[in-house]
C-alpha cells in the first residue's frame, strides 16, 4: 500500500511499540546497550524461521512490519536482522529479509540526515527485491508484492527529505506502508 495518509493496523496488536525511535547519536539511550534503553534485560531468543508457509502467524516478522510503518526503523532493522540470521542468509527468504533491513536502514538513514545512506540503502533493498522476485517466481513473498516494494524502494531513494525530525519521536519518513495481502487499513 502505497499512501502517506494511511495508517497501518497493527498486525501484533499485543507488542507495546518502544517508548521512543532509536537514532544514533542524538542523545537517546542505545535500546539494548544502556540500562534505560527500551529494550535492556529482554530475553532476545533466536526466532523461529520464516517461510512462505508461516509469515501470516510469525510473530517477528509481523512485528517488524509493525515497527516499520509506525516509524521505528531501526527497531525494525533488528527485529528483521535477527530474523535473516534465523532464515538463513543465504536463503530465498534470507535474501529477501535482507531487502527489508536494508529498507528500514534508509529510513534510519532519513531520520539521520544521510541522504546518501538513504540513497544507497533503498536502491539497494529495490536491487535486492528484483532479484528475489525473479528467483522466487512469484508476484508476493510472505504477503508483500514484489512490485510494490521495488516500487517503494525506488521512491525511497529518489525523494528529497527536508524534514527535521524530533528525536525519538517515531515518524514515518516514507509515503508508503508495508500492508500484507489480506491485510486493511485502520
Amino acid at each position: 500500500m502505497l499512501q502517506a495518509e494511511l495508517i497501518a493496523k497493527r498486525l501484533i496488536q499485543s507488542i507495546e511499540l518502544p517508548g521512543y525511535a532509536y537514532i544514533s547519536g542524538v542523545g537517546l539511550p542505545h535500546p539494548l546497550r544502556d540500562p534505560r534503553g527500551h529494550s535492556h534485560g529482554r530475553k532476545r531468543v533466536s526466532p523461529p524461521a520464516l517461510s512462505q508457509d508461516n509469515w501470516s502467524t510469525h510473530r517477528n516478522y509481523l512485528l517488524g512490519l509493525d515497527l516499520f510503518n509506525y516509524g521505528y526503523y531501526w527497531e525494525a532493522h533488528e527485529e528483521w536482522d535477527r530474523l535473516l540470521k534465523s532464515s538463513g542468509p543465504e536463503s530465498l527468504t534470507g535474501k529477501f529479509l535482507k531487502g527489508l533491513v536494508k529498507l528500514s536502514a534508509a529510513g534510519v538513514k532519513v531520520r539521520e540526515g544521510s541522504i546518501h545512506g538513504v540513497r544507497r540503502h533503498a536502491a539497494s533493498a529495490g536491487e535486492v527485491f528484483a532479484d528475489v522476485a525473479a528467483e522466487s517466481d512469484t508476484d508476493t513473498y510472505c504477503g508483500l508484492e514484489f512490485t510494490i516494494l521495488q516500487f517503494a524502494a525506488d521512491r525511497a531513494a529518489q525523494l528529497n527529505y527536508k524534514q527535521k525530525f524530533e528525536s525519538g519521536k517515531p515518524v514515518r519518513v516514507f509515503p508508503f506502508i508495508l500492508l500484507p495481502e489480506g491485510e486493511t487499513i485502520a
